[in-house]
């Protein structure tokens, strides 16, 4: 009963293909995981944004992110700056250089003052270009808000 491969002699050759079933699973589980794992990871603190009724505005990734916390904790991107450093990492941030642009998401519970400080340092630091994050979702069930973002 045995099988030969046609090499003479009962010898068998080695087998030259390689199963790539499993490669293409744990290929497809990890893309999954990215897929729900990647919108979790563009804020580097949890804000609870204002809502407002605006039309959905596409976030492009290489734009730096400033947060502002509750707390008044100031973050680009996942560093936290504080104002008084935001200045000196928007200047050398190279995505700033390049674009002239950022995005700020601040908590609703942030005093009115404060963020205009931010924009203050952040008009200083050169950057003309300043996108508003807010909650639309949100934001749909507001009647008779008017507020766009940017």
């Amino acid at each position: 009963m045995g099988m030969s491969t046609g090499g003479g002699g009962g010898r068998r050759a080695p087998l030259a293909e390689i199963n790539v079933t499993p490669l293409v699973d744990v290929m497809l589980v990890l893309l999954i995981i990215f897929m729900v794992a990647a919108p979790m990871m563009t804020t580097a603190m949890p804000v609870d944004l204002p809502a407002a009724r605006a039309e959905r505005v596409e976030v492009e990734q290489e734009t730096p992110l400033i947060t502002i916390g509750a707390d008044q904790r100031v973050f680009l991107g996942e560093d936290e700056t504080g104002i008084d450093g935001l200045e000196r990492a928007l200047r050398a941030h190279p995505g700033v250089a390049a674009e002239k642009k950022v995005y700020v998401q601040g908590d609703t519970n942030v005093p009115y003052g404060f963020v205009v400080q931010v924009f203050a340092v952040i008009r200083a630091a050169g950057v003309n270009d300043i996108g508003l994050v807010t909650d639309p979702a949100g934001g749909a069930a507001m009647p008779g808000s008017d507020t766009q973002t940017q």
